[in-house]
């Protein structure tokens, strides 16, 4: 084994540093390619290669637990607003209730439950069996959003799975912070629960100023650059971050939360922004899992395996099972459902950062933890992840592939009052074969462009739409929302949308 070289980020070096993160990040981006096709979350790979250019590999050693917090939390937090940003509020709010349930009860009795089978069977104090069923009772957003917008789900089922995976991971960090922190000896359940509410309520009150705030600036303020808008966008998500750090509140809950309402605002270039959030969750999802690759030592997983595959077994099939099953009581959730919700919650990045947190605490028999963490969701990944389609087949949780909505996006010009529009036609729309003379759009607004098979040209009246065309539209300020209600109704129901009592309101 090479012997191995400390980590060295000085200036006369910096030329070798790049060149050693721009060759992770382009491994890091095809591992996607391969983890696709052999059905895996890519976080394994991810892994592995933190561990082939780790103290075992290549010989980078890297031990910094709080260096390694730093950075993962960072990262998990650019990976919620992500989330939030591509998540649909529509979709998710006949399910926010269940799956805040989920994310509170639901942990609490995952918790219970892990803990004291690690409790019984492991011979470990009460804090260290605490923190294990703690640190992997929360299912990570990562993983889940990795994997379950790859399966063609029912909405109710997906929507729940990404709406708890959002959730849940903060009342786990309050409670991981409760318990390695110095006030554990003398910690009472009251002053838990008023630390829980606390950090709970002001991080959804920061996320929700933020996010508002955010919708009033970007939609009035015309920028001078169309890649301003992610970055601006994006910027207000993180800033819920820091604002709920700031004030006492959950910053994960205010960065998700911001992330959602600000994806659901009618904001400039949304796909634009869409794009630029996803190639960011996607660098911070590579760095987060090499750098933990990083902090594992091989020589010590061995020791942990059987600890690993105990706790993992009673959380995946007592704890998880159950929790599941007790929360859905009130909200009739059926059976089929329930089995895949359970079988469905994967474990990745959350876990394996709050198994830091002991580490940097100088908990007793922290370095156990983190390495019972570390084997357990990369051995319970390699276990669920490929099984995931089969299990939703077999279990009839999935649905026909739907026709996508019709996604307009829109670039204001501040100083005239106007705005350009811009579409594309998707499969299975009905304004495939309507002429532009029967779209009659409100007001004076004018499909100004057509993009098709590579040709731009200006349409007539007589023109005819196809799927797959990308069109351009110049419309006023005022009459904007009547152009894309519409656009969408046509897209809906034809033609006659507005005697079949289509409005194109907003999905």
């Amino acid at each position: 084994m090479p012997s191995a070289v400390p980590w060295d980020m000085s200036p006369d070096r910096l030329e070798v540093v790049v060149l050693v993160v721009s060759a992770v990040l382009l491994l890091g981006v095809a591992a996607v390619r391969v983890s696709t096709g052999a059905g895996l979350p890519s976080l394994l790979l991810y892994l592995g290669i933190g561990l082939a250019i780790g103290e075992a590999g290549l010989g980078l050693r890297f031990d910094d637990a709080a260096v390694a917090q730093t950075v993962c939390t960072v990262a998990l937090a650019v990976i919620l607003a992500e989330g939030g940003l591509t998540t649909r509020l529509h979709v998710i709010r006949p399910v926010a209730l269940h799956a805040g349930v989920l994310a509170t009860v639901g942990v609490a009795i995952s918790v219970a439950v892990t803990s004291t089978a690690a409790w019984l069977l492991l011979d470990v104090d009460v804090r260290t069996a605490l923190l294990l069923g703690a640190v992997v009772s929360s299912t990570d957003a990562a993983a889940v959003f990795a994997v379950m917008r790859r399966l063609p789900l029912n909405r109710r089922t997906r929507a729940l799975l990404e709406a708890e995976s959002g959730l849940n991971d903060p009342p786990v960090i309050i409670l991981v912070t409760l318990v390695v922190s110095s006030a554990w000896e003398d910690l009472d359940g009251w002053s838990a629960l008023f630390g829980f509410v606390q950090q709970m309520g002001l991080g959804v009150v920061a996320g929700v100023v933020v996010a508002f705030a955010g919708r009033f600036v970007l939609s009035r303020v015309a920028l001078p650059a169309t890649g301003l808008y992610p970055l601006a966008t994006m910027t207000f998500a993180m800033l819920g971050f820091g604002v709920a750090g700031v004030v006492g509140g959950s910053p994960f809950v205010a960065v998700y939360l911001a992330g959602l309402l600000l994806g659901n605002a009618d904001l400039p270039h949304r796909a634009a922004t869409l794009g630029f959030a996803e190639g960011l969750a996607w660098l911070s999802q590579i760095g987060l899992f090499v750098v933990l690759g990083l902090l594992a030592s091989p020589s010590r997983l061995a020791d942990a395996l059987v600890p690993a595959i105990v706790v993992g077994v009673a959380l995946t099939l007592v704890a998880r099972p159950l929790s599941v099953a007790l929360c859905s009581i009130p909200f009739r959730m059926p059976w089929r459902e329930q089995a895949f919700t359970s079988w469905a919650g994967l474990r990745g990045a959350v876990p394996i950062v709050l198994a830091t947190f002991p580490i940097t605490a100088g908990v007793p028999n922290a370095q156990q933890i983190f390495d019972v963490t570390f084997l357990l969701v990369v051995v319970f990944t390699v276990i669920q992840g490929p099984t995931l389609p089969w299990a939703a087949s077999r279990l009839a949780v999935t649905e026909p592939e739907i026709t996508a909505e019709l996604e307009i996006e829109h670039a204001p010009f501040e100083d005239i009052g106007a705005s350009m529009l811009t579409c594309d036609i998707p499969k299975g729309s009905r304004l495939h074969g309507v002429e532009i003379s029967e779209l009659r759009l409100p007001g004076d607004a004018t499909v100004a462009l057509i993009l098709r098979d590579g040709i731009l040209f200006a349409p007539k009246p007589s023109t005819m739409l196809r799927r797959g065309d990308h069109l351009l539209l110049a419309v006023t300020d005022s009459e904007r929302p009547g152009v894309e209600r519409r656009l969408r109704a046509i897209s809906r129901a034809g033609r006659l949308a507005t005697w079949r009592g289509e409005l194109g309101l907003p999905s």
